[in-house]
């Protein structure tokens, strides 16, 4: 019998460097493939961005990849990404939404660009490093179960991903702790095992969200007012894609008292100032549904929902208010619930389904 042909997304990475490896032992023909995405061939930001995307990141997965001796390649995605993840990206910030790029390069450039050029050359999976497990339901449908090193779990930010990508995918060090994988790692390369895990977003390597903006759009963001919940102006914001519902550092006002962003108002301009109690909410709505567990949400459901990736899940009930809006009522008010920001829902450690916050 032929063995299964998977590509594995290899970033340089620990995480990703043990899938392939794990691939390997459990019998698969693995080939390796780096996505380049957004980098430009300069040598400066080479040895600078060591991150998931950063280009010494094709110099380090070469590496892994000759030492298991698997065929390497390396695949330009940069107009997939440009699309699907930077001019969304800055597309959400002018509309006063906090987006999450991550989500959407998982779903549209890491899954679906790579899967079908993976699929058109014979293969029957792709397999990536995401802390993660593909199960199947007993309905037949596929989903997610949180990782067994829960402290790296990382369904959040894939609760995006359709049935077809689902059944063609592989997420072997979803299985293992994160201590684990490092002592995998160790077997591959002792450079890679000691490699730090990337944080910032890697196509604004130094988290300078606004002047990347400027720069991108060769626009000037407007300066406008600070307002109270009443209205009344308080001051004047350096522009709103500065700022992020919940935020109190930066604000650059003095009250007397600790401040909080509270809302934030493309259409006048405007960011919304209050205390730290206005940052509560008990309910959100969420649009741009994607259901793992079943087609579509008939009635209502409890189940655990998680507002960013950090956060903690909380019990809530959902229900729709019409073919593409979810109301989600929590049982405790939340802190700074973001439009732009994922709900993604959970029963127990399966992923049930997500959404993009629209409002509060």
């Amino acid at each position: 019998m032929d063995r299964q042909k998977v590509v594995v997304g290899m970033s340089g990475g620990v995480d990703s460097s043990v899938a392939a490896y794990l691939l390997k032992e459990q019998g698969y023909e693995v080939i390796g493939v780096t996505m380049q995405i957004w980098q430009d061939e300069e040598v400066d930001i080479q040895q600078e961005q060591g991150g998931c995307c950063g280009l010494s990141a094709v110099d380090d997965a070469r590496r892994v990849a000759d030492a298991l001796e698997i065929p390497y390649y390396v695949m330009n995605f940069k107009g997939e990404f440009k699309e699907n993840v930077i001019d969304y990206f800055v597309s959400e910030y002018q509309k006063g939404n906090t987006p999450n790029p991550c989500i959407a390069c998982n779903r549209y450039v890491k899954w679906e660009s790579l899967l079908t050029r993976s699929l058109s050359i014979g293969a029957k999976y792709i397999a990536t490093g995401h802390y993660a497990r593909v199960i199947q339901l007993p309905n037949g449908r596929y989903t997610l179960k949180k990782a067994v090193g829960i402290r790296k779990d990382q369904t959040y930010a894939l609760y995006n991903l359709t049935q077809h990508q689902l059944k063609h995918t592989l997420m072997p060090v979803g299985e293992y702790a994160k201590d684990d994988v490092r002592k995998i790692a160790e077997k591959i390369n002792a450079r890679i095992a000691n490699k730090p895990d990337s944080q910032e977003i890697c196509f604004v390597p130094d988290d300078d969200y606004s002047s990347f903006i400027e720069e991108y759009t060769n626009k000037k963001i407007p300066t406008g007012n600070f307002v109270d919940l009443n209205g009344k102006i308080i001051g004047r914001h350096k522009g709103i894609i500065n700022y992020t519902v919940g935020q109190r550092k930066g604000l650059g006002l003095s009250l007397g008292k600790p401040a909080f962003v509270v809302e934030i108002r493309p259409e006048t301009n405007e960011v919304v100032i209050g205390d730290n109690k206005d940052v509560f909410s008990d309910k959100l709505y969420a649009n741009n549904l994607n259901f793992m567990a079943f087609e579509k949400l008939e009635g209502e459901l409890e189940l655990e929902a998680k507002i960013r990736y950090s956060h903690k899940p909380a019990l809530c009930t959902i229900k729709m208010i019409d073919s593409d809006t979810l109301e989600c009522v929590f049982k405790e008010p939340q802190r700074a619930i973001t439009p732009g920001q994922a709900v993604v829902f959970y029963d127990g450690d399966i992923l049930v389904g997500g959404g993009n916050i629209i409002r509060k």
